[in-house]
């Protein structure tokens, strides 16, 4: 084999990977997507029976889910915990802004 086929086929695995790397992302973003529905729903319900927007305890709840979901993949929890935050931070964001 030459040199020309070697980057040849070193190109089309890593276009390959990259492809499933693209739809990964899209498969995140449906699920971020889906989320923030759910936690629009979660919003409209605590509207109407007066509920504060911000509920620590289950905030703490979904923290350490995330981070034992980490775990069980072998991810590093701190960094599955901060994308969980940012998640948090935008649904409280959306639902301040709801009210």
């Amino acid at each position: 084999m030459n040199n020309d086929q070697s980057t040849t086929g070193e190109d089309t695995s890593l276009n390959n990977l990259r492809e499933e790397i693209e739809s990964i992302d899209r498969e995140l973003v449906e699920l971020i997507a889906r989320r923030t529905y759910v936690a629009d729903s979660i919003a409209s319900v605590k509207s109407e029976r007066g509920l504060p927007t911000t509920d620590e305890a289950q905030e703490s709840h979904v923290m350490e889910r995330a981070g034992q979901n980490a775990e069980h993949f072998d991810l590093d929890s701190n960094i599955v915990k901060a994308v969980f935050r940012l998640l948090i931070e935008l649904n409280k964001v959306e639902q301040r802004e709801s009210r």
